[in-house]
C-alpha cells in the first residue's frame, strides 16, 4: 500500500487535565477516521502535555500516562496513531511517541537529544536515548520494541524525529537512508518566536530533500501553562516539496490537517506551493489573541481588568483583549466561543445583536478598564483613553488617587519632619503614585473575578523603569517579553489595518510615564534613553551576552548616535540591567514571544547581587 491519506493534528493540551488532552486525542482520531486517513501523528508528550515541569521527576505520572495510552488503543482501529507520552524504564524517563496500529501498541520511539537551551529544561527530567539501541518493553501483555526504532506502518517504513532531535548535526535522520526510511514523522512542542516558522519550514523542506523522504511536522497548539504559546504548525513536505500547510494560532482544540501521498512518484507531479511570509505585525497580534483566550479560560477566570492610561502599553494590551473576542468568534463563532471561555451567563443577550455589534459587547462584559488620574495627569491621555474604551466597547470609568497619594505623602512627612520635595524625593514621589492605583484596581479585578493586565514591556524590564508594586502589579503581562521601539511601531499599524481609528490619539502622545508635574515634560526617552538604542543594547548584551566593550564596537558601526552617547547608554544600560534583577524575579508571568525574554524563571537567569559590571564598564 504505498498511496496513503495522512494527517498531523495541532492540539491544545493542558498539564494534568487528562479529560481535556484524551478527549483532544479521541476526537483527532474521529475526525481522522471520517477523512479516511491512515497515518495520524500528534504532537510531542500529547497525553500530559509538554509542561509538566517537576511532575515529570515523580512516578505516577508516567504511569497514569501509559493508562490513557491503553485506554486510547479501542479507538484506533483500521489506521495508525502516533501519540506522545513520557515513559519511566528502569527509573530512567524518556520522551517517547508510542505507534499504535489496528488498536494495537507497535513500537516505541525515545527522543534522542534533549532542549537545553532558552526557556527549555528537558535534560532536569528526562534521560536521552541512545542512537542504534533497541529493547524489548514488556508492559500491558504487549512486547513492545522500544528506543531507537523503524516503524513498519501499512508498507511504509516510518522513522521519527521527536522536536530537537531533527535540528542537531548528529541527527537520527542521517541513518534513515540506510534504513530504507520513507516517511519522517516530527511530533514537536515548539514554542513560539518571531520568525521561528521559516525556519520549521525551511527544516521541513530541506530535509524531505536530503533524506529522499516524505516529512511530517506536528506542533502543540495553545497557551498551556501560561508562559509558552505554541502556534499549533503543520509543515508536509515531499522530495524538497513543500505538499500542504495548515493555518496555525487556531481557536480549535484540535487543527487536523490530512494529505494523501503517493509514495511510489516521489511527489514530481505534486503543484508546488509555498507558505507565504509572515507580518510581524500581524503575527504578534494573532499569538497574543491566542494567549489571552487561553490563559482567561484555563485560569477559570471571568475577564480582565486594566489600568488603562491612555499611553502605548496599557492600550496595546486593549487591543490585544479586544482582538481575542473578535478573531475568537470569527474562527469559532459566537455559540463555541462563549461556551469556551465560560462566559453564557455573562454574555446574555448577545446572540440578538447584530453581527457587527457582538464582538463589542462581549469585549464590554470581559475588558473592564479604568483611568486613574493624578493632577500630573494630561487631558491628552484621559482623552486617548476614554475615545479609545469606546471605539473597542469596553467598559470604561475614572477616578482620581490625588486623596491616597496625599494621605501616605502626609504620613511619612510626619514621620521625617518635613516636607516631601522634588529635587529630594523624586522617585519616592514618583512611585506613591503608581503604588496608589495598585489597591484599588486589584479590588475590582477581585471582585469581578478578574485577571489584572500588567503592562510593563521588556524594554522597561530591563532597565528597571517600572514601580514593582505599582505598575507591576498584577496577573499576567502580555507584553512584557516585546521590547517598546516594536510596539509604538506596532499601535501605528494596527491604526491602519486593524481599523482602531482613534489609535491615532495615542500614536500622537510621546511615551510619558506622567508621574511628575507637568511643568518638568517628563518623558520615558528622556528619564532613560532612546527606546530604539534600548533595543539594540539589550540584543547584544541579554541575548548574545556580549560584554559592554563589544556591544560598544558592534553598534558604533551603525552610527546611531555620537561615540560619547553611545557610552554613556551603555553604561547607563548595564548598571540599571544589574541594579534591577530583584524586579524581573517579581514580575508577573509574561507570554514568550520573542527568540529571548528577561523572564529569569523562563530564559534569562542573572544574580540579584552582583558587582554590576564595574570592571567591564571601566574598559569600556
Amino acid at each position: 500500500m504505498k498511496k496513503l491519506k495522512i494527517a498531523g493534528a495541532a492540539l491544545n493540551q493542558t498539564p494534568l487535565n487528562w479529560e481535556n488532552n484524551i478527549n483532544n486525542i479521541i476526537d483527532a482520531i474521529t475526525k481522522s477516521r471520517k477523512k479516511g486517513v491512515k497515518i495520524l501523528c500528534l504532537p510531542e508528550l500529547s497525553i500530559t502535555g509538554y509542561g509538566c515541569e517537576d511532575l515529570f521527576l515523580s512516578s505516577w505520572l508516567p504511569e497514569k500516562a501509559w493508562e490513557k495510552l491503553i485506554a486510547i488503543l479501542p479507538y484506533c482501529n483500521d489506521m495508525a496513531v502516533t501519540i506522545g507520552l513520557p515513559i519511566l524504564h528502569k527509573k530512567k524517563l524518556y520522551n517517547c511517541a508510542a505507534v499504535i496500529i489496528d488498536g494495537k501498541i507497535t513500537g516505541i520511539t525515545a527522543k534522542q537529544f534533549l532542549a537545553n537551551d532558552g526557556v527549555h529544561y528537558e535534560p532536569r527530567w528526562f534521560t536521552p536515548w541512545q542512537r542504534d539501541e533497541q529493547i524489548l518493553l514488556h508492559r500491558s501483555g504487549y512486547d513492545i520494541p522500544f528506543g531507537d526504532v523503524i516503524h513498519n506502518i501499512y508498507g511504509i517504513k516510518t522513522g521519527f524525529e521527536i522536536c530537537e532531535d531533527a535540528w542537531m548535526k548528529n541527527r537520527p535522520a542521517n541513518n534513515f537512508p540506510a534504513r530504507d526510511v520513507e516517511l519522517i514523522l516530527n511530533p514537536s512542542a515548539s514554542h513560539f518566536a518571531f520568525g521561528k516558522s521559516k525556519l520549521r519550514e525551511n527544516l521541513v523542506i530541506d530535509s524531505s530533500k536530503k533524506f529522499g523522504v516524505c516529512y511530517l511536522y506536528v506542533n502543540l497548539l495553545g497557551n498551556e501553562t501560561g508562559r509558552m504559546i505554541y502556534d499549533g504548525e503543520i509543515v508536509m513536505a515531499g522530495h524538497g516539496r513543500l505538499l500542504k500547510y495548515n493555518h496555525k494560532l487556531s481557536f480549535k482544540n484540535v487543527n487536523l490537517t490530512t494529505i494523501e501521498v503517493d509514495f511510489h512518484d516521489k511527489c514530481k507531479d505534486v503543484r508546488q506551493i509555498t507558505i507565504p511570509e509572515e507580518n510581524k505585525n500581524d503575527i504578534f497580534v494573532r499569538a497574543e489573541a491566542l494567549a489571552l483566550f487561553d490563559y482567561l479560560r484555563k485560569s477559570h477566570n471571568k475577564g480582565f481588568v486594566l489600568s488603562l492610561s491612555g499611553g502605548a502599553d496599557s492600550t496595546t494590551c486593549a487591543v490585544l483583549v479586544a482582538e481575542m473576542v473578535r478573531r475568537s468568534i470569527k474562527e469559532l463563532g459566537l455559540n463555541e466561543m462563549i461556551e469556551k471561555i465560560n462566559a453564557v451567563d455573562l454574555v446574555n443577550g448577545v446572540a440578538a445583536l447584530p453581527e457587527t455589534e457582538q464582538a463589542k459587547f462581549i469585549t464590554n462584559k470581559l475588558l473592564t478598564c479604568a483611568y486613574q488620574g493624578t493632577v500630573n495627569s494630561s487631558k491628552e491621555t484621559f482623552r486617548s483613553a476614554e475615545l479609545f474604551t469606546k471605539d473597542i466597547g469596553a467598559s470604561f470609568f475614572h477616578w482620581l488617587i490625588d486623596d491616597e497619594v496625599q494621605a501616605y505623602s502626609s504620613k511619612i512627612e510626619k514621620v521625617l519632619g518635613r516636607q516631601l520635595d522634588w529635587k529630594t524625593d523624586d522617585i519616592a514621589m514618583q512611585n506613591i503614585q503608581s503604588r496608589s492605583r495598585a489597591p484599588i484596581i486589584w479590588m475590582l479585578a477581585n471582585i469581578k473575578n478578574s485577571l489584572l493586565l500588567v503592562t510593563s514591556n521588556r524594554s522597561e524590564g530591563s532597565l528597571g523603569y517600572a514601580t514593582m508594586d505599582g505598575d507591576t502589579s498584577g496577573s499576567i503581562a502580555p507584553i512584557a517579553a516585546v521590547d517598546k521601539f516594536f510596539l509604538l511601531n506596532w499601535l501605528k499599524w494596527a491604526e491602519s489595518n486593524l481599523g482602531y481609528k482613534s489609535l491615532k490619539h495615542v500614536n500622537s502622545l510621546q511615551p510619558t510615564a506622567e508621574l511628575r508635574p507637568p511643568e518638568k515634560s517628563q518623558t520615558d526617552e528622556t528619564d532613560l534613553m532612546p527606546y530604539k538604542i534600548i533595543t539594540e543594547i539589550e540584543k547584544l548584551a541579554i541575548r548574545d551576552h556580549k560584554p559592554p566593550i563589544e556591544v560598544f564596537q558592534i553598534l558604533n558601526k551603525k552610527e546611531l548616535e555620537s561615540l560619547q552617547l553611545l557610552k554613556e547608554h551603555i553604561k547607563k544600560f548595564f548598571v540599571l540591567w544589574s541594579r534591577n534583577q530583584w524586579k524581573r524575579e517579581r514580575t508577573a508571568p509574561a507570554f514568550h514571544l520573542d527568540d529571548f525574554n528577561v523572564d529569569p524563571r523562563t530564559w534569562c537567569r542573572f544574580p540579584i547581587l552582583s558587582g554590576s559590571f564595574k570592571e567591564e564598564l571601566d574598559e569600556l
